[in-house]
């Protein structure tokens, strides 16, 4: 191994209330975690815990909060959602894909935010809502 190889790759993860296992796939035309009536064109993941844990916080439905290890499957790109509008540079390294992700494994054992940041962004998201449909580019 040379010294500037790296044994390490980017981990991807992907938060949400659905009971996958290892092997499944996260595929294009489900819900959004932010806007119920709709179906999205992309599946949208993450190359860090936090914005995984936003992810499962505010993911809506039942079952409980999860957080899993995902593989793309195809090209991904930069989520214009945040890296456009709220953190140019993409440091929350959030991405989609129109390409299925595969589940590698779950991550058990994370804590979530602190109960009155949620609610801050709860808070926020419902008057968004308020305002009217979430203004999500697909």
């Amino acid at each position: 191994m040379s010294a500037s190889a790296s044994v390490f790759s980017q981990s991807f993860f992907h938060g949400t209330r659905a009971d996958l296992k290892p092997g499944d796939l996260i595929v294009v035309g489900h819900r959004s975690n932010f806007d119920e009536a709709r179906s999205l064109s992309w599946v949208y993941f993450a190359g860090t815990l936090d914005a995984a844990i936003w992810g499962a916080e505010l993911a809506v439905g039942p079952g409980r909060e999860r957080i899993y290890v995902v593989e793309p499957t195809g090209p991904i790109v930069d989520d214009p959602n945040l890296t456009d509008k709220k953190f140019p540079g993409n440091p929350t390294l959030s991405y989609r894909s129109r390409e299925p992700l595969r589940i590698i494994g779950e991550v058990t054992n994370w804590q979530g935010h602190p109960p009155e940041k949620l609610q801050q962004m709860k808070d926020g998201l419902a008057r968004l809502q308020a305002d009217g449909p979430a203004d999500i580019i697909d």
